[in-house]
């Protein structure tokens, strides 16, 4: 069955190329020594695989497609000359819809072998609908550099014509590492920032160094094109940068550029797209490239617009916006969602030739909480929902504007515009040797502590015998205070360095009685041997559950700074909600019949002290709850179909109270008087003046916001009270008795305000010493007695621990129970 909610937190993968990687640190680790130094940084490498241009390209060479037109005798192939650098030209005919005149092709001429795995074939010369064919314009799957079949591989304008393929791809053999990126290393989520920590881990070895990309060529522009930039929402846009880059040329990217992006699982673009691409994983700062031209007035404006705008994406999707999506527009209209994607008819094209370049820094809540609202998940949203380096924006937008003047034949023609209203300050730390110590349970060095430090970029402003003041770079947006910071020593100096110790000191412990794990156990046991199924739902649900609730009131919700989405935005108050989602689930896939039960915590924000300290104005409770919906059992040829209802899960809360030492006879039930916007009906069971239970049935109007149509009983047990009482009253063993009970009927004619309760308590009272139990077996109101009369049919069990009761002594009981009946309640007895 079904029956289990789980909600998981992965680590999110992130490919590093070993080659790419060495552009930054000179390190001399073989591939394999370095996954192991990775994986010891915390950085863990879970899969190393052979990537690179292995591709067989002996006979390929370069050519240019001096003319295309049209076969005659097909409307879908193209009769082309290719030029091979050769005397003649090459006659091609070619399917691909891309193909044209002035392209930079791959040629296999005729007699060429090519190789897709296993298999090869050889290209003939041949007559294609009666046209002469001599050789074929290749794919990039077709020559094993690629997977994409969409049309031939279209190189640069100034891929050498003749040149042999394999000299102008230079393929060279590789290893993509695949690393188990945790949610709070997002600073190595890009080769520059595994190198950081690479050349931390090695700061001891002979010429080893970190080699940050050269932008010292770096030239502002004379102005010709200028966009201006407004930020009118500085809380969720902190810094946007941009410049304008005039005069380049869409096309395909040089080989090592296509090769690094590949070598890491990525398809080469165009050559703009590719650049910022190549930069993002370079330096981890996500960029966007506007077409320059399609901005009206020449001005970005970073803002928020009114909920139920329309906008398209660059996937071609419409979005209705919210308001608290923060946009990148133009003078008139958006052009981007903020730091999660770009617009349709903003983005790079081949008629592109003038591009704004945007680096920015945006609020990780505004950015996560528009991409779960979107369902958009790109790099650049994973990046800023994370927190990105905010000192990176202006060095990432110098190096990708320059490698499009470099690339795409460019000119910087703008001073970069960097508007920082709301500065991001640097957290300071005070640190303590001793600390490092106590931790780890080893010294290090304060030597070796500052090395490390200052090899990750830690400023030191302070330093004494006794510790350090530290200022934590931008980038480590995870390290808050001093057990951060001892865990980078730690992890640079290396985990397995630390010395177990030869001995092994351990205290022994006393648990307090009683003891909830123990109480816990023994009731799952038994609900589990009745059918009943465990459900462990998330902690984490949806504000909108509270919003019309008096119980659980909203403004007592422990609220996300961050949340993943708006469904996961609060801590839950109460186990309903994660129940009847869980029936949900179930129900939807044809398992209606559900017994479940869950232990699990609450949190809600206390009512008194809400102006001090925020680590302990929330409360946090254990909480037990059961759920009963659907049928008990199924009709068959010997039975009647038989529904779950409010006194079965009566008789499960009962002896459950009997196991943890609790006798329901000497509780007191009340009717719930509150809570009507929870439940229909319910009773309260309270014991020594504390309430230990309440059973209900969930309110109409919350079962029909989940679409359930069946009831749902739903029972909670008050955990801490329970645990209180136990500590008094624990399950007793006792000698069974050696007597028979006595069983006698009496039926009673009452009225109709008289209750069963009433009966049992005057019954007790009447008799304490022979009366076991009493149980009610009938109640009727028809017809065959007045209508302001009830008959209650009850069963009085007797027993005496010392001897065997005679009819005379039982006589003389019933009779004083009727004698009562009638003068306290003014029963008839029948």
């Amino acid at each position: 069955m079904w029956l289990y909610k789980f909600y998981f937190t992965t680590h999110v993968k992130m490919n590093i190329s070993y080659n790419w990687l060495k552009q930054y640190i000179n390190h001399n680790l073989a591939p394999s020594d370095l996954a192991n130094v990775l994986t010891d940084l915390g950085l863990e490498v879970e899969a190393m695989e052979s990537v690179g241009n292995f591709a067989h390209l002996g006979g390929l060479v370069i050519g240019e497609i001096k003319t295309c037109e049209k076969h005659p005798g097909s409307d879908k192939l193209f009769v082309t000359t290719v030029d091979i650098g050769q005397e003649k030209l090459l006659n091609i005919v070619c399917g691909a819809p891309n193909v044209a005149a002035g392209q930079h092709v791959v040629v296999a001429p005729s007699g060429t072998t090519l190789y897709k795995g296993e298999e090869s074939f050889q290209i003939k010369k041949v007559k294609i609908r009666g046209t002469v064919s001599e050789g074929m314009i290749c794919a990039e799957d077709e020559i094993g550099l690629g997977d994409s079949h969409e049309g031939i591989l279209e190189l640069s304008g100034d891929a050498p014509v003749g040149a042999s393929a394999e000299s102008y791809f230079n393929p060279e053999p590789d290893k993509m590492f695949t690393i188990g990126l945790t949610p709070n290393r997002i600073d190595s989520a890009c080769h520059f920032g595994v190198a950081r920590d690479l050349a931390a881990y090695l700061r001891n070895e002979n010429n080893v160094r970190l080699s940050k990309p050269d932008i010292s060529s770096f030239r502002e522009g004379d102005g010709t094109y200028h966009i201006n930039v407004t930020i009118q929402n500085d809380q969720a846009c902190r810094r946007y940068a941009g410049i304008c880059v005039t005069g380049i040329r869409i096309g395909p990217s040089p080989p090592w550029l296509q090769n690094r992006l590949k070598s890491i699982g990525l398809n080469p673009i165009n050559n703009v797209v590719d650049i910022t691409n190549f930069v993002l994983y370079e330096l981890g700062q996500p960029l966007h490239a506007f077409d320059a031209d399609t901005l009206k007035g020449r001005k970005i404006v970073v803002k928020n617009f009114p909920t139920g705008t329309r906008f398209i994406t660059l996937d071609g999707i419409e979005r209705i916006l919210s308001e608290q999506d923060l946009m990148i527009c133009d003078a008139e209209e958006p052009v981007a969602i903020a730091g999660v994607f770009g617009g349709l008819h903003s983005g790079i094209t081949k008629a592109t030739t003038n591009v704004f370049l945007e680096s920015a820094y945006f609020d990780p809540i505004s950015v996560r909480r528009t991409s779960k609202l979107h369902g958009i998940n790109t790099d650049a949203s994973f990046r800023f929902e994370r927190g990105v380096d905010p000192d990176m924006t202006l060095y990432a937008l110098k190096r990708c504007a320059l490698l499009i003047e470099e690339i795409a034949g460019g000119r910087i023609a703008s001073e970069i515009v960097d508007e920082y209203p709301n500065p991001v300050h640097p957290r300071e730390v005070l640190f303590n040797y001793d600390n490092v110590h106590r931790l780890i349970g080893e010294r290090i060095e304060p030597e070796t502590v500052k090395s490390i430090l200052t090899a990750l970029e830690f400023r030191i402003t302070k330093a004494n015998e006794k510790g350090l003041s530290l200022v934590v770079p931008p980038y480590r947006v995870d390290v808050e205070r001093e057990a951060d910071v001892v865990e980078e020593i730690l992890r640079i100096y290396g985990y397995n360095k630390i010395i177990l110790p030869e001995t092994f000191n351990a205290s022994l412990s006393y648990t307090k009685k009683p003891d909830q794990e123990t109480l816990v156990d023994i009731l799952s046991n038994y609900l589990s041997s009745n059918g009943f199924y465990e459900i462990m739902c998330n902690s984490l649900t949806k504000s909108a559950y509270y919003d019309h609730l008096d119980t659980f009131r909203s403004e007592h919700l422990a609220r996300l700074i961050n949340p993943l989405s708006n469904d996961l935005n609060v801590l839950r108050q109460t186990l309903i909600f994660g129940g009847l989602e869980t029936i949900v689930y179930n129900t939807n896939r044809q398992r209606p019949d559900l017994k479940l039960f869950e232990f699990g915590k609450c949190y809600r924000l206390k009512e008194q002290d809400q102006n001090k300290d925020p680590l302990v104005k929330y409360h946090e409770e254990f909480c037990f709850s059961l759920f009963l919906t659907g049928r008990v059992s199924a009709s068959g040829w010997f039975s009647k179909e038989s529904t779950v209802n409010f006194f079965l899960l009566k008789a499960y809360i009962e002896n459950m109270l009997v196991l943890l030492g609790i006798d329901p006879e000497n509780t007191v039930v009340v009717k719930i008087q509150d809570k009507k916007d929870l439940y229909e009906q319910g009773i309260r069971y309270r014991f020594c003046n504390m309430d230990i239970a309440e059973l209900a049935l969930i309110n109409s109007e919350i079962l029909k916001s989940f679409e359930l149509r069946n009831e749902v009983c739903y029972a909670e047990l008050f955990w801490s009270n329970v645990l209180e009482i136990n500590k008094s009253h624990r399950v007793t063993h006792k000698e069974l008795p050696r007597y028979p009970e006595v069983r006698r009927d009496l039926s009673l004619l009452l009225d109709r305000t008289v209750t069963f309760a009433q009966i049992r308590e005057l019954a007790f009272k009447t008799e304490s010493r022979l009366l076991r139990r009493i149980q009610l077996f009938d109640v009727y109101e028809g017809e065959k007695i007045e209508k302001d009369k009830k008959s209650y049919a009850v069963t009085f069990i007797l027993q005496d621990s010392e001897k065997t009761l005679t009819d005379e002594k039982i006589d003389r009981v019933m009779n004083r129970l009727m004698e009562a009946y009638v003068n306290t309640l003014g029963a008839v007895i029948r």
